[in-house]
C-alpha cells in the first residue's frame, strides 16, 4: 500500500483539504497530512469540504517530524514554505509541488471567507485529479 502525505505550513486548511479528497478518491493507499508549523483544523476549511460531503472533522494538525521514520512514497506540498523547508526523504520518494494561496488569510464576512475557501478548495480537488493521481498510476 502506498503512502501519501500532504505538507503546508500550518496543516490546517490546504493540507487538511487535499488529505481529505485523497482519502475519498483512493481505496489503495494511506494518506497523512503534516506541517512544518502546525496549528488546529480551520473550521472553515472543515465546513467547505463537509459541501463534498467529505468529513474531516475528525483530522488532527500533526508536524512532519512524526512522519520521518515512515516509508513515504510521495510528498506532495501545497505552499511554497513547506517545500522550501521540506525534509529529505529517500532517493524513491516522489514528490510534487503546487502552491495555493492560504485561505486562512482571507478577509471580510463570513460569506467571502468561505468563497475564499472554496476557490482554494475547487483549486485542490483540480490538481489531485488531474496532477497528483496521474503520479500514482
Amino acid at each position: 500500500m502506498k503512502k501519501i502525505i500532504i505538507l503546508c505550513t500550518g496543516n490546517s486548511c490546504r493540507s487538511q483539504m487535499a488529505h481529505g479528497f485523497l482519502e475519498n478518491m483512493l481505496n489503495n493507499c494511506s494518506v497523512y497530512s503534516a506541517g512544518t508549523k502546525p496549528e488546529p483544523v480551520n473550521k472553515y476549511a472543515v465546513k467547505v469540504m463537509s459541501e463534498l460531503g467529505i468529513d474531516i472533522s475528525n483530522y488532527s494538525s500533526n508536524h512532519i517530524d512524526e512522519y520521518l521514520e515512515h516509508k513515504i512514497d510521495l510528498v506532495v506540498t501545497v505552499c511554497d514554505n513547506a517545500k522550501e523547508i521540506c525534509p529529505i526523504f529517500p532517493k524513491q520518494t516522489k514528490f510534487i509541488h503546487h502552491s495555493f494561496n492560504d485561505p486562512a488569510s482571507a478577509k471580510g464576512n463570513e460569506e467571502e471567507v468561505l468563497k475564499i475557501y472554496r476557490e482554494v478548495r475547487n483549486q485542490l480537488e483540480d490538481f489531485i485529479k488531474s496532477d497528483v493521481i496521474k503520479l500514482l498510476s
